[in-house]
C-alpha cells in the first residue's frame, strides 16, 4: 500500500493511503469545496476516501480541540463501514488514543474524529464540528442535516460532505438537485461530482459487462450508472412516467369544459406541510405549499382559492383536516371529507381508498396527465411502493414506512390523488354531463 505524507501542527505525518485516480480527483474538489455532493457507484472507495479526508483536515487543522464527525443512517452500519478504516489509517499515527465505546479517535493534534449513526441524532445537539460526512445520504432523514448538523458548522463555519449511490427521485435527488444550482451561483463554495462505474476506471469493463447481465436492470442503472431516474420494481409510478408527465402541456381553451378539482392535504401530527392541488381535467398546476399553518389559517387559503378557480370539487383528507372542514362548511362552502382508509368505489380493485386515489391519479399521469416541473413533487410520485393482497386487490406501502424509509410523508403527491377521490361533474355548454376520471386525450 502507498503512503500518503501530510503537514500538520504536530509535524510531518505518514498515513497508509495511496488514493486510485479517481480518488485523487475528489480530494482536489474536496479541499477547495465547503459544501460537496458526492453521487457514486458501489465499489468505488467513497467511504475510504471520505474517511482519509476526515483525517487529513484533523491533523492540519490548528485550532484547539478541532471536531470531525462521520455520520451514517445507522450507527451499527457506521461502525462496520467506517469504524475499521478510521482505525486503520489513524492506527500508525503516534499518539493516537481509541475509544471503542464512544467510537473516536483523538489524535495527536488534539483533534478527535467521531463515527455516529443518524439513527440517534439528539446525540449530536449543542457541539460544534469542523467537519462533517454524511454517508448514504438517501437514508439519512433530512432534517438531521437541517436542525442537527448545520447549527454543528456555524461557529466555525465547518464543511460538510454529503456521499451516496441513488436509490430514485428521494432526498439525496432533491439535494443533488439544489447542489447543482448552488453550484452554478456559488462555485467556490459547492461542488457536485457524479462517478459512474463505466467512467470512473475502478470496475473493469468485463466486469461490468458482467454485472449489467446479471443485475436488474434498475438496480444496475442506479448502482452503477448513477441513474437518479431509474425505479424500482414495485413503484407504483415509475420515474419515466412523471417525467414524461412533466413534459406535456395544454392550452386552456383544450381544458376549458374539463372539470376543475381541488385536493387538501393538511400538516400530519409532526410534520409542517399543508398542501392545496388544483387540477383542471388532464392538467395539475403548482401547488400551493404551506409550513407551519394552523388548521383555521389553512381554511382561510382554502377558502380564498375555491373562490378564485371555482372548482366542482373540494376533497380534503379527513384523517388531519377536521378543524378545515367544519371551518369551511361553516363559511358556507361544500367540500367532501375523505377518509384514506374507507371503502373504494372499485372495491375489487383496490384494498381502500387511498390505493384507489393513487391507482387512479396513476392511470391518469400514464394516459396523458400534465404536471408541473416542481422536484418535490416528483420525489413524492416516485417513492411509493405497492403490492397486491390475497384477494387480487391493490395496495399500497403504509405511510409510515415511506416516512421511514424517506424521511417524509409525500404530502403533495397525497394533496394530488386527493383530486381523484370521486367522479366530478364537468360542466359543458349544453348542459352538464359526468365526467369520470378515465379521460381521454385530446
Amino acid at each position: 500500500m502507498g503512503r500518503k505524507i501530510i503537514t500538520s501542527p504536530a509535524g510531518k505525518i505518514t498515513i497508509p493511503y495511496r488514493p486510485r485516480p479517481v480518488q485523487a480527483a475528489i480530494h482536489q474538489q474536496l479541499e477547495n469545496h465547503r459544501f460537496c455532493v458526492l453521487v457514486t457507484h458501489r465499489q468505488l472507495g467513497k467511504t475510504v476516501c471520505a474517511v482519509n479526508h476526515l483525517l487529513k483536515k484533523a491533523l492540519q487543522n490548528t485550532r484547539p480541540h478541532a471536531r470531525y464527525f462521520y455520520i451514517a443512517p445507522f450507527l451499527k452500519q457506521a461502525k462496520m463501514i467506517a469504524w475499521d478504516y478510521v482505525k486503520r489509517y489513524c492506527g500508525p499515527l503516534p499518539q493516537v488514543t481509541v475509544n471503542e465505546s464512544e467510537l473516536c479517535v483523538h489524535l495527536p493534534t488534539g483533534a478527535r474524529i467521531w463515527v455516529c449513526g443518524a439513527d440517534n441524532p439528539d446525540a449530536l445537539r449543542g457541539t460544534y464540528a469542523d467537519g462533517v460526512v454524511l454517508d448514504e445520504y438517501a437514508q439519512i432523514k433530512p432534517d438531521v442535516f437541517t436542525e442537527i448538523v448545520r447549527p454543528m458548522l456555524l461557529s466555525r463555519e465547518g464543511w460538510a460532505v454529503f456521499m451516496g449511490t441513488p436509490k430514485g427521485q428521494n432526498a439525496f435527488y432533491e439535494l443533488f438537485s439544489r447542489a447543482q444550482k448552488a453550484a452554478l451561483e456559488e462555485p467556490d463554495t459547492w461542488w457536485v461530482g457524479v462517478f459512474r462505474a463505466d467512467e470512473s476506471g475502478v470496475i473493469s469493463p468485463k466486469e461490468l459487462t458482467r454485472l449489467s447481465r446479471e443485475t436488474p436492470q434498475t438496480i444496475f442503472r442506479q448502482e452503477y450508472l448513477c441513474d437518479f431516474t431509474a425505479s424500482a420494481e414495485n413503484v407504483l409510478i415509475p420515474i419515466d412516467s412523471v417525467l414524461a408527465a412533466c413534459s406535456r402541456s395544454y392550452a386552456s381553451a383544450e381544458l376549458r369544459f374539463s372539470p376543475r378539482v381541488m385536493g387538501v392535504d393538511p400538516a400530519r401530527f409532526g410534520d409542517d406541510r399543508s398542501v392545496i392541488f388544483l387540477r383542471q381535467g388532464l392538467k395539475a398546476f403548482e401547488p400551493f405549499v404551506f409550513r407551519q399553518l394552523d388548521n383555521m389559517a389553512l381554511a382561510e387559503r382554502v377558502a380564498q382559492q375555491i373562490q378564485a378557480f371555482r372548482p366542482q370539487g373540494v376533497f380534503i383528507d379527513a384523517g388531519c383536516g377536521g378543524g378545515v372542514i367544519d371551518r369551511l362548511r361553516q363559511l358556507g362552502f361544500s367540500v367532501t371529507e375523505v377518509p384514506f382508509g374507507s371503502t373504494p368505489l372499485r372495491a375489487g380493485q383496490y384494498a381502500n381508498k387511498r390505493a384507489e386515489m393513487w391507482g387512479e391519479m396513476a392511470r391518469w399521469i400514464k394516459t396523458g396527465g400534465s404536471l408541473p416541473q416542481h422536484a418535490e413533487l416528483k420525489a413524492d410520485l416516485c417513492q411509493v411502493c405497492y403490492e397486491f393482497d390475497s384477494a387480487g386487490r391493490l395496495r399500497l406501502e403504509a405511510k409510515e414506512k415511506i416516512k421511514e424509509r424517506c424521511g417524509k410523508s409525500p404530502d403533495l403527491a397525497d394533496a394530488l390523488a386527493l383530486t381523484f377521490a370521486f367522479p366530478v361533474q364537468a360542466v359543458f355548454q349544453n348542459g352538464p354531463e359526468f365526467a369520470a376520471s378515465e379521460y381521454k386525450l385530446f
